[in-house]
């Protein structure tokens, strides 16, 4: 038997009940290594068992979220991506051409947000960074 996957564990761990295709689907989903769309969801996990319906993704998913294991992005293409809730905090850059999404942490960055946030009045409690560009190389081109 296969070990269980992160979401799995934490599904279990807030008394979820994980039936075969939802643990199907928090497999998929802990296995990610991209922020895949619902489409994509379903994709990947129909091809693992094909009587999992997109309707059934799509309410896994939103219980997911609304569990808190889960939490959905949208990078200004329409469409809502989903990665697992993370204990280490990280924002994203957008490649607005491929989509391509890729997570980074900057120290500088967290310091900037408090500081503005302080002069302001406010202490940070939380927040989202989303960067959108294009490579270097292909701007040139």
């Amino acid at each position: 038997m296969p070990t269980m996957s992160r979401l799995e564990t934490l599904c279990i761990e807030k008394g979820m009940k994980m039936t075969g295709q939802r643990r199907v689907i928090a497999r998929v989903l802990s296995d990610s290594d991209d922020h895949p769309d619902v489409e994509e969801v379903y994709a990947r996990a129909s091809a693992i068992d094909p009587k999992i319906s997109i309707a059934t993704v799509y309410r896994t998913v939103r219980l997911f979220e609304e569990a808190e294991i889960l939490e959905r992005h949208d990078f200004g293409d329409g469409r809502s991506r989903y990665e697992e809730v993370s204990e280490e905090h990280h924002d994203h850059l957008i490649d607005i051409r491929t989509r391509e999404v890729i997570e980074f942490q900057d120290p500088e960055i967290e310091k900037l947000q408090a500081e503005i946030a302080r002069r302001l009045g406010f202490k940070l409690v939380g927040h989202r960074l989303e960067l959108y560009g294009v490579r270097d190389s292909e701007e040139k081109s």
